[in-house]
Protein backbone atom coordinates (compact mmCIF):
# COMPACT_ATOMS: atom_id res chain seq x y z
CA UNK A 1 0.00 0.00 0.00
CA UNK A 2 1.04 3.26 -0.57
CA UNK A 3 2.51 5.58 2.28
CA UNK A 4 0.79 9.21 3.13
CA UNK A 5 3.00 12.04 1.44
CA UNK A 6 3.72 15.35 2.83
CA UNK A 7 0.88 17.15 0.41
CA UNK A 8 -2.74 16.54 0.18
CA UNK A 9 -2.43 15.55 -3.55
CA UNK A 10 -2.64 12.03 -5.69
CA UNK A 11 -2.36 8.67 -4.03
CA UNK A 12 0.37 8.37 -6.77
CA UNK A 13 1.83 9.96 -9.75
CA UNK A 14 2.02 7.97 -12.68
CA UNK A 15 5.01 8.91 -15.32
CA UNK A 16 5.43 8.16 -18.95
CA UNK A 17 8.42 7.87 -19.94
CA UNK A 18 9.91 8.67 -23.70
CA UNK A 19 9.16 12.31 -24.89
CA UNK A 20 7.64 12.65 -21.55
CA UNK A 21 10.78 12.51 -18.88
CA UNK A 22 13.30 12.39 -21.55
CA UNK A 23 13.80 13.35 -25.19
CA UNK A 24 14.16 9.69 -26.18
CA UNK A 25 11.47 10.08 -29.22
CA UNK A 26 14.56 11.74 -31.54
CA UNK A 27 16.33 8.33 -30.67
CA UNK A 28 13.52 6.35 -31.67
CA UNK A 29 13.44 8.13 -34.94
CA UNK A 30 16.73 7.37 -35.78
CA UNK A 31 15.67 4.02 -34.91
CA UNK A 32 12.20 3.57 -37.16
CA UNK A 33 13.98 5.56 -40.64
CA UNK A 34 17.00 3.23 -40.16
CA UNK A 35 14.41 0.43 -39.96
CA UNK A 36 12.51 1.33 -42.53
CA UNK A 37 15.46 1.88 -45.00
CA UNK A 38 16.67 -2.03 -43.74
CA UNK A 39 13.75 -3.26 -44.96
CA UNK A 40 13.95 -1.66 -48.37
CA UNK A 41 11.65 1.36 -47.60
CA UNK A 42 11.19 4.87 -46.53
CA UNK A 43 9.13 6.70 -43.45
CA UNK A 44 7.38 9.46 -44.15
CA UNK A 45 7.27 12.27 -40.97
CA UNK A 46 3.05 11.40 -40.79
CA UNK A 47 3.75 7.84 -40.85
CA UNK A 48 6.55 8.28 -37.77
CA UNK A 49 3.99 10.43 -36.15
CA UNK A 50 1.39 7.64 -35.84
CA UNK A 51 3.91 5.21 -33.60
CA UNK A 52 4.74 7.62 -31.39
CA UNK A 53 3.74 5.33 -28.08
CA UNK A 54 3.84 2.06 -29.71
CA UNK A 55 5.36 -1.14 -28.17
CA UNK A 56 8.04 -2.55 -30.27
CA UNK A 57 5.39 -5.47 -32.06
CA UNK A 58 2.91 -3.02 -33.28
CA UNK A 59 5.68 -1.14 -34.55
CA UNK A 60 7.46 -4.08 -36.66
CA UNK A 61 4.55 -4.53 -37.58
CA UNK A 62 3.65 -1.23 -39.03
CA UNK A 63 6.84 -1.70 -40.41
CA UNK A 64 6.51 -4.47 -42.33
CA UNK A 65 3.12 -4.14 -43.72
CA UNK A 66 4.06 -0.21 -44.87
CA UNK A 67 7.31 -1.91 -46.68
CA UNK A 68 5.65 -4.39 -48.61
CA UNK A 69 6.79 -7.24 -46.50
CA UNK A 70 5.17 -10.45 -44.86
CA UNK A 71 3.58 -10.40 -41.62
CA UNK A 72 4.39 -13.46 -39.98
CA UNK A 73 5.39 -13.77 -35.79
CA UNK A 74 8.82 -14.47 -37.38
CA UNK A 75 9.33 -11.63 -39.91
CA UNK A 76 7.52 -9.45 -36.81
CA UNK A 77 10.49 -10.98 -34.19
CA UNK A 78 13.45 -10.39 -36.24
CA UNK A 79 12.21 -6.43 -36.85
CA UNK A 80 11.90 -6.10 -33.23
CA UNK A 81 15.23 -7.82 -32.30
CA UNK A 82 16.62 -5.08 -35.04
CA UNK A 83 15.25 -2.31 -33.20
CA UNK A 84 15.94 -3.33 -29.80
CA UNK A 85 19.72 -3.89 -30.91
CA UNK A 86 19.73 -0.45 -32.30
CA UNK A 87 17.86 1.35 -29.63
CA UNK A 88 19.92 -0.39 -27.13
CA UNK A 89 23.15 0.98 -28.99
CA UNK A 90 21.64 4.65 -28.41
CA UNK A 91 20.16 4.60 -24.96
CA UNK A 92 23.66 3.02 -23.51
CA UNK A 93 24.89 6.89 -23.23
CA UNK A 94 23.16 9.35 -21.32
CA UNK A 95 19.30 10.59 -22.48
CA UNK A 96 18.60 13.92 -22.83
CA UNK A 97 15.87 15.26 -20.10
CA UNK A 98 13.05 17.22 -21.15
CA UNK A 99 12.54 20.51 -19.80
CA UNK A 100 11.42 20.39 -15.96
CA UNK A 101 11.05 16.74 -16.10
CA UNK A 102 13.20 16.07 -13.12
CA UNK A 103 12.78 18.94 -11.09
CA UNK A 104 9.20 18.02 -10.66
CA UNK A 105 10.29 14.36 -10.46
CA UNK A 106 12.48 15.22 -7.22
CA UNK A 107 9.78 17.60 -5.78
CA UNK A 108 7.40 14.42 -6.17
CA UNK A 109 9.80 12.37 -4.11
CA UNK A 110 10.73 14.90 -1.63
CA UNK A 111 7.04 15.41 -0.87
CA UNK A 112 6.34 11.77 -0.57
CA UNK A 113 4.22 11.43 -3.76
CA UNK A 114 4.28 7.32 -4.44
CA UNK A 115 5.57 7.69 -8.15
CA UNK A 116 5.62 4.56 -10.78
CA UNK A 117 6.87 4.61 -14.37
CA UNK A 118 4.90 3.72 -17.42
CA UNK A 119 6.16 2.93 -20.29
CA UNK A 120 5.24 1.02 -23.71
CA UNK A 121 9.14 0.68 -23.70
CA UNK A 122 10.51 -2.85 -23.10
CA UNK A 123 12.26 -3.76 -19.79
CA UNK A 124 15.73 -4.36 -21.23
CA UNK A 125 15.94 -0.87 -22.84
CA UNK A 126 13.94 1.02 -19.65
CA UNK A 127 16.44 -0.18 -17.39
CA UNK A 128 19.37 1.37 -19.53
CA UNK A 129 17.14 4.81 -19.62
CA UNK A 130 16.96 4.65 -15.77
CA UNK A 131 20.64 4.91 -15.51
CA UNK A 132 19.84 8.67 -16.80
CA UNK A 133 16.35 9.25 -15.26
CA UNK A 134 17.48 7.26 -11.85
CA UNK A 135 15.65 4.38 -10.24
CA UNK A 136 15.33 5.79 -7.18
CA UNK A 137 12.81 8.12 -8.33
CA UNK A 138 10.10 5.16 -8.56
CA UNK A 139 8.41 2.46 -6.01
CA UNK A 140 7.91 0.57 -9.82
CA UNK A 141 8.15 0.77 -13.15
CA UNK A 142 5.92 -1.16 -16.06
CA UNK A 143 7.33 -1.67 -18.99
CA UNK A 144 5.51 -2.33 -22.41
CA UNK A 145 6.77 -6.32 -22.31
CA UNK A 146 5.08 -6.67 -18.81
CA UNK A 147 1.44 -5.68 -19.61
CA UNK A 148 0.14 -9.45 -21.84
CA UNK A 149 0.16 -7.60 -24.63
CA UNK A 150 -2.17 -5.24 -23.13
CA UNK A 151 -0.43 -1.83 -24.42
CA UNK A 152 -1.46 1.31 -24.11
CA UNK A 153 -4.20 2.88 -25.50
CA UNK A 154 -5.75 0.17 -23.65
CA UNK A 155 -5.92 0.73 -20.15
CA UNK A 156 -4.17 -2.13 -18.80
CA UNK A 157 -0.51 -0.46 -18.49
CA UNK A 158 -2.34 2.26 -15.97
CA UNK A 159 -4.41 0.06 -13.87
CA UNK A 160 -1.30 -2.23 -13.12
CA UNK A 161 0.65 0.54 -11.94
CA UNK A 162 -1.61 1.54 -9.60
CA UNK A 163 -2.58 -2.23 -8.23
CA UNK A 164 1.34 -1.99 -7.97
CA UNK A 165 1.10 0.69 -5.71
CA UNK A 166 -2.21 0.18 -3.77
CA UNK A 167 -3.69 2.96 -5.14
CA UNK A 168 -6.81 3.89 -6.41
CA UNK A 169 -6.64 4.82 -10.63
CA UNK A 170 -8.89 7.19 -10.12
CA UNK A 171 -6.71 9.00 -7.14
CA UNK A 172 -3.73 9.11 -9.35
CA UNK A 173 -2.30 11.64 -11.95
CA UNK A 174 -0.58 10.62 -14.91
CA UNK A 175 1.77 12.17 -16.64
CA UNK A 176 1.79 11.95 -20.69
CA UNK A 177 2.98 13.25 -24.09
CA UNK A 178 1.17 11.46 -26.65
CA UNK A 179 -3.04 10.38 -27.71
CA UNK A 180 -2.24 6.82 -26.75
CA UNK A 181 -1.05 7.53 -23.22
CA UNK A 182 -3.63 9.73 -22.62
CA UNK A 183 -6.27 7.25 -23.91
CA UNK A 184 -4.66 4.71 -21.91
CA UNK A 185 -4.36 6.49 -18.49
CA UNK A 186 -8.14 8.16 -18.87
CA UNK A 187 -9.52 4.82 -19.84
CA UNK A 188 -7.66 3.86 -16.47
CA UNK A 189 -9.46 6.57 -14.80
CA UNK A 190 -6.74 8.95 -14.05
CA UNK A 191 -6.69 12.94 -14.32
CA UNK A 192 -4.02 13.05 -16.97
CA UNK A 193 -1.71 16.04 -17.26
CA UNK A 194 -0.67 16.12 -21.09
CA UNK A 195 2.42 17.67 -21.96
CA UNK A 196 2.60 17.42 -26.06
CA UNK A 197 6.11 16.18 -27.79
CA UNK A 198 6.48 15.08 -30.80
CA UNK A 199 2.56 15.06 -31.66
CA UNK A 200 -0.35 17.00 -30.54
CA UNK A 201 -2.68 15.35 -28.33
CA UNK A 202 -6.73 15.98 -28.63
CA UNK A 203 -8.13 17.24 -25.89
CA UNK A 204 -11.04 15.79 -23.53
CA UNK A 205 -11.98 14.83 -20.18
CA UNK A 206 -9.89 14.75 -17.54
CA UNK A 207 -6.84 16.03 -19.13
CA UNK A 208 -5.30 19.43 -18.75
CA UNK A 209 -2.55 20.67 -20.81
CA UNK A 210 0.62 22.09 -20.23
CA UNK A 211 3.48 23.42 -22.53
CA UNK A 212 6.10 21.68 -20.54
CA UNK A 213 7.07 20.30 -17.31
CA UNK A 214 9.06 23.44 -16.18
CA UNK A 215 7.45 24.65 -12.87
CA UNK A 216 5.38 21.55 -12.10
CA UNK A 217 5.84 20.27 -8.61
CA UNK A 218 4.36 18.49 -5.99
CA UNK A 219 1.48 21.19 -5.37
CA UNK A 220 1.27 21.48 -9.12
CA UNK A 221 0.50 17.56 -8.81
CA UNK A 222 -2.22 17.93 -6.30
CA UNK A 223 -4.13 20.76 -7.25
CA UNK A 224 -4.50 18.71 -10.25
CA UNK A 225 -5.97 15.86 -7.93
CA UNK A 226 -8.00 18.18 -6.14
CA UNK A 227 -9.35 19.19 -9.51
CA UNK A 228 -11.32 16.40 -10.97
Amino acid sequence: MTEPSAVDGPAAVLWDMDGTLVDSEKLWDVVLYEAAGWLGGELAAEQRASLVGSNMDTTARYLLAHTGRTVTDGAIGEVSEWMRRRTAALFSDELPWRPGAREALVSARRAGLPCALVTSTERSLTELALNTIGREFFAVTVCGDEVDGLNKPHPEPYLRAARLLGADPESCVAVEDSPVGAESAVAAGCTVLVVPGEVAVPPGVRRTFRTSLVGVDAHTLAELARAV
